[in-house]
């Protein structure tokens, strides 16, 4: 079975139980749980229950897909993401960004949890993706299966959609909230950067690094879907000053600083 035929029979599924017409979708990312409380949600289904859907293997992400309103809008939410460093082809990484086109959202909220290596900025903050560099090792346009979903030589020109990004500056200085803007850069994991790979990552011009987010931009961009991105700010990678990771401070960090993002992403769906 070809990737459009899993794609429609996956929204076949969800559009009989009850997924009707959502506005906007919406990808939770590590730690990033909160906003699911928010939304008043009427269907909910694990993945492993939906038609060629993958299963999400990491520790700390659920793995569920939601239906229902936030900020007035009808909203589908993932509840975990998908990874390339997980074994999943780019492939599945963007499977369920095409299953929320075609269930017919008009815009795309993403949020992740990344590094800080702009030594301006601390933990715990949030930044605003303007753009990004992306190392991971494949693409998930690559393939002649991605021609189902639209032109496969996507403009990358300005891949963050300008209108949502400055509604959420302008939300972000109402509601004083520190939202820094910045380049995210998405390598591969699962291992964390060393001291020279963060100077690297630092001097071509990252800001933030993390494991996720960009697969699903491509996809968004070949679409047509507008989108934004926002990333919470879990740790602070100056190689200078390196400490061992801790997963579990990663995500605290994580849970503490995402009520200031559900109050963007809230606002930002009441008022657009």
């Amino acid at each position: 079975m070809q990737m459009i035929e899993k794609v429609g029979a996956a929204v076949k599924f969800l559009k009989e139980k009850g997924f009707e017409n959502p506005e906007v979708g919406i990808i939770l990312g590590t730690g990033l749980g909160a906003l699911a409380e928010d939304i008043e949600v009427e269907k909910e289904f694990v993945y492993a229950n939906i038609p060629h859907f993958p299963i999400a293997t990491v520790e700390f992400h659920k793995g569920k897909l939601l239906y229902g309103n936030l900020g007035g809008k009808k909203v589908v939410a993932m509840q975990g993401r998908f990874h390339y460093y997980e074994g999943h082809s780019m492939q599945q990484v963007v499977f369920p960004v095409r299953v929320m086109k075609e269930l017919g959202i008009k815009k795309m909220i993403i949020s992740n949890a990344g590094g800080c290596m702009n030594l301006e900025w601390n933990k715990g903050e949030l930044m605003l993706i303007e753009d990004h560099i992306n190392l991971q090792p494949d693409n998930p346009l690559r393939g002649y299966e991605a021609n189902a979903f639209g032109q496969v030589f996507t403009d990358m020109s300005q891949p963050y959609n300008s209108k949502m990004n400055d509604s959420l500056v302008k939300i972000a200085k109402e509601e004083n909230i520190k939202l820094n803007r910045g380049v995210y850069v998405s390598v591969v994991g699962p291992s964390l950067e060393t001291k020279a790979e963060y100077r690297f990552l630092r001097m071509i011009g990252a800001d933030v690094v993390g494991m996720s987010t960009v697969p699903e931009v491509i996809a968004a961009n070949q679409m047509g879907l507008p989108v934004s991105a926002i990333s919470v700010l879990t740790d602070y990678c100056d190689p200078d000053n390196l400490e061992p990771i801790d997963i579990e401070d990663i995500i605290a960090t994580a849970k503490t600083a995402e009520k200031d993002m559900v109050i963007l992403i809230k606002k930002l769906l009441s008022t657009t």
